[in-house]
């Protein structure tokens, strides 16, 4: 136990209060068992060390631990819970759960065994929560913890502080609400830096030309650790995921045909659906679907993007300016909670079953949305929008 509280002071000392997490607030609402999925790097270590070091009241009674550490080797999580409550401890914030074998049979005997103490933990976005040896339904509440939003990179790292707006908001306001954000502040070049690198927290504390091979230590990180662990994947299986991953870079967004990448790659159509599955469960990749029903959902993706338009740089040298903008447009509205389709029509993406949009440039004509009631444009490098034009880079504010 002291080597635990040994590490937690060590890593307390080093954390900083200076910004949160839009998911902060929910670590406040008392929930016993409460499940943080995320990508790695946007931040979820932080925000329960963050919590821990400023917001918990009995902070004696708190404990952090990550899932990997030695001290795992010879005792168990159920055996730390137990003997962390003896000493009166209220509060367990276990980081990187999917690295603990059985890990949901253990939660859920703390659970029920430790009615005094609150457990929060941490694990990959491709982890099931609900798919463990034990059932966790009726115990446990999860959330997602997507990377910054254009909205909190603003504030994270220029200071910029702007309110949230919903979907409705944007649709009908929009030319009042540009009008009043860039009164002061040119926003189209933050649009442009947010876009390269401007998704995980960790680029405001390294240099600019370290980004990119963080970023791809982070992705190997994944698929060497992550998927291994929670899927059970050799050595062999991620070097086909990852020749997967570079036909995909090669053409994103990628329209798939199952059956020849099958072929490609010397791999079974389900196989190649599976792995599909585990990258967009990871959230290396977002797969989208035309609307459809029952069945028809469970089918191949009809186009497939990288989550974020960060990723799409280590990717690609020089992604295409049109990926990047419809990679923003999707990957913001998908993280504020909205359903994003494939346009059935010649448009790019309905939303929600109910708005279309086309998104280009600021030389994008509206003939592919023409005749389409409730369309509209999304259009990069306008400050300000006019009738059924938004700004792109306004999409970026609303989590």
């Amino acid at each position: 136990m002291e080597e635990l509280i040994s590490y937690q002071s060590k890593l307390l000392h080093q954390i900083d209060n200076d910004w949160q997490r839009y998911l902060f607030p929910e670590l406040k609402k008392g929930v016993r068992l409460l499940g943080i999925k995320g990508l790695r790097g946007v931040g979820k270590t932080t925000m329960f060390l963050q919590y821990l070091a400023f917001e918990y009241e009995e902070r004696k009674n708190g404990l952090y631990v990550t899932a990997d550490h030695p001290y795992f080797y010879r005792n168990s999580l159920f055996e730390l819970a137990s003997e962390w409550s003896g000493y009166g401890g209220k509060l367990l914030l276990i980081d990187e759960v999917h690295k603990y074998p059985n890990w949901s049979r253990e939660l859920k005997l703390i659970y029920d065994g430790h009615p005094d103490l609150t457990v929060y933990f941490t694990s990959s976005s491709a982890l099931d929560l609900y798919r463990g040896e034990s059932d966790l339904s009726r115990r446990l509440l999860t959330h997602t913890l997507h990377g910054l939003s254009f909205r909190e990179f603003l504030l994270f790292r220029h200071g910029i502080s702007f309110q949230r707006f919903d979907l409705t908001e944007i649709i009908n306001k929009h030319v009042q609400i540009t009008a009043e954000l860039t009164r002061n502040i040119k926003i189209l070049p933050l649009f442009e830096e947010y876009l390269v690198d401007g998704y995980f927290p960790f680029s405001r504390d390294i240099e600019p030309e370290t980004f990119i091979p963080r970023l791809i230590q982070l992705i190997n990180t994944v698929l060497e650790s992550d998927l291994a662990s929670i899927e059970g994947y050799s050595a062999s299986n991620v070097r086909k995921i990852k020749r997967l991953l570079g036909v995909i870079a090669e053409a994103a967004p990628f329209e798939p045909n199952i059956s020849k990448i099958a072929e490609k790659l010397q791999l079974g159509r389900n196989t190649v659906n599976d792995y599909l599955k585990n990258l967009h469960d990871a959230q290396v990749l977002q797969l989208l679907r035309k609307p459809a029903k029952g069945n028809a959902q469970l089918q191949k993706p009809d186009k497939i993007y990288f989550e974020n338009t960060s990723l799409a740089y280590a990717f690609q040298n020089s992604p295409e300016k049109g990926t990047i903008r419809e990679t923003f447009f999707m990957n913001q509205l998908k993280n504020a909670g909205y359903l994003v389709e494939i346009s059935p029509t010649r448009s790019d993406f309905l939303v929600d079953r109910q708005y279309t949009f086309e998104v280009g440039g600021k030389n994008k004509d509206r003939k592919q949305i023409k005749n389409i009631e409730q369309s509209y444009m999304a259009i990069d490098a306008i400050e300000y929008g006019f009738a059924e034009t938004i700004p792109l880079w306004l999409f970026g504010l609303m989590y």
